[in-house]
């Protein structure tokens, strides 16, 4: 093997997710029908569904908005920027992958839209099918259900399977307000770390939050939630948080006026 072939076989993970399991396939393959509410979503790209454990092993439910530029690219939710820093929150409570994450929407909501975006979240069909999938998704061992933001809350709230699981609000990560934002999230790694168990190699706990979010604040996705075959980069944007010196946070953007049909996708320089 020349060292060029050796270099590049010594990039590719030999742990990845292998996709969901047929009864989760069977239900995402009933996703309702988003079309006519095609304006409020970038419809085009697709719905995107999950990331983490879908075999029953999660302790942890993470509900958030919905998938974005990155996500679609990566073929899993909360990937970029928002989902490496809820990573780095599930490290600071000990879990390292014993989560599931989802989100109240499949397809990635265009931000401007969102207060008409109730209407989807709210019909009937859409309510019934994902509660359907929250109830598949939360199995016997979810002891926590997160929701992060506006969005995952009304969605959470809407959810009748969830019983007497115990739901813990949270400000987006994506928060305009980024006092209120880490404030709660402190608050919420007290308050989680003496509700759930560590993962065995999630002790001993990192350091709780500062006054600010810090650049070891941010974990990187994980290779076993992510397809085979993905560069080793696609989850670290760790490389462009530092350049861009926290200007831009996302390897992946919708270049307007064509965001709805074109993605940029940037690298790292090697």
């Amino acid at each position: 093997m020349s060292n060029h072939t050796a270099a590049r076989a010594t990039a590719v993970s030999k742990e990845f997710d292998g996709g969901p399991p047929s009864q989760f396939v069977a239900l995402f393959a009933q996703t309702p029908d988003y079309s006519p509410f095609k304006t409020l979503f970038w419809f085009d790209w697709g719905p995107v569904f999950y990331r983490g454990r879908l075999d029953g092993s999660a302790n942890v439910l993470c509900v958030a908005s919905d998938p974005g530029a990155t996500e679609r690219i990566a073929n899993r939710t909360l990937v970029g920027d928002a989902g490496q820093r809820i990573q780095g929150f599930l490290k600071k409570i000990g879990v390292t992958r014993s989560y599931l994450c989802l989100n109240a929407f499949a397809y990635a909501l265009i931000p401007s839209r969102a207060k008409d975006a109730d209407v989807v979240l709210r019909a009937s069909e859409h309510v019934a099918w994902r509660n359907r999938l929250y109830d598949l998704a939360k199995g016997a061992h979810v002891a926590t259900i997160i929701a992060f933001g506006g969005e995952a809350q009304q969605a959470v709230n809407l959810w009748t399977g969830k019983g007497s699981t115990p739901v813990i609000s949270m400000p987006h990560p994506s928060s305009r307000d980024p006092k209120k934002l880490i404030d709660a999230w402190r608050a919420a790694v007290v308050q989680l770390r003496t509700i759930i168990p560590a993962d065995p190699d999630g002790l001993p706990y990192p350091p709780n939050y500062g006054s600010q979010f810090l650049e070891t604040d941010y974990e990187r996705i994980p290779a076993r939630d992510l397809p085979f075959g993905v560069p080793t980069w696609l989850g670290d944007d760790a490389w462009l948080r530092k350049k861009s010196q926290n200007v831009e946070h996302s390897s992946v953007n919708r270049p307007r006026p064509d965001d709805r049909h074109t993605l940029i996708w940037k690298a790292p320089v090697t």
